[in-house]
């Protein structure tokens, strides 16, 4: 695939290799490097503002350390949301369990905000998209199940819906990939805001 060479390098601020294989989706060349920023939160209160000013964060730690030139820098963060309260990634099994029975037979939300920074100008957006999850009623043993088997202490709120099926998830309303962590449909509204040409390039998806 060739590219344009007006089109700016791309750099995804992330480490997670789920955000790696939901990029590819716009069938571009970019760069990985991960973020010099502690994203922890100061508190489980939800707000969009805290969520994009996370997200915000990543990249302007990446264009401190790198300071990359020609350069648009992707950055996410994303956060389940119960009750107006932010479900983190769980500290141990005991809390994975816990999160997933407080999701059992509920609605919540998953909420994931994108930052294209472009490193030349200083200018970004920065945006949220938010998708609705029902959960299915989960006994103790399909949760211990999912636990032992997939290991998610690394998602936020204890589960990755890719990895679930219909005796988990009674229904999803809204944009899948950014229930996995990245929406790529936006990310790639955003990245033509940003003056990135998709002319010549066939997204796969």
């Amino acid at each position: 695939m060739e590219k344009d060479f007006k089109n700016k390098r791309l750099i995804l601020g992330s480490q997670s290799p789920r955000r790696h294989s939901l990029i590819k989706k716009l069938n571009v060349d970019f760069d990985v490097v991960k973020p010099n920023f502690d994203e922890k939160l100061d508190s489980d209160i939800y707000s969009d503002d805290k969520i994009k000013s996370l997200s915000l964060q990543k990249s302007l730690s990446i264009l401190e350390a790198e300071n990359p030139e020609n350069s648009l820098v992707i950055s996410a963060d994303t956060v389940v949301i119960l009750d107006s309260k932010i479900l983190g990634k769980p500290k141990n099994e005991t809390q994975a369990h816990e999160m997933l029975s407080s999701l059992s037979g509920k609605t919540h939300y998953v909420v994931t905000a994108v930052t294209v920074l472009d490193c030349d100008t200083k200018k970004y957006l920065c945006d949220t998209v938010k998708t609705y999850v029902t959960f299915q009623n989960l006994s103790d043993g399909l949760i211990d199940d999912y636990i032992k088997n997939f290991k998610p202490l690394d998602k936020a709120g204890a589960y990755g819906i890719q990895e679930m099926g219909p005796e988990f998830i009674k229904s999803v309303d809204g944009c899948l990939d950014n229930v996995i962590g990245l929406p790529v449909q936006r990310l790639k509204e955003m990245l033509i805001e940003m003056g990135y040409d998709f002319s010549q390039i066939n997204p796969l998806f």
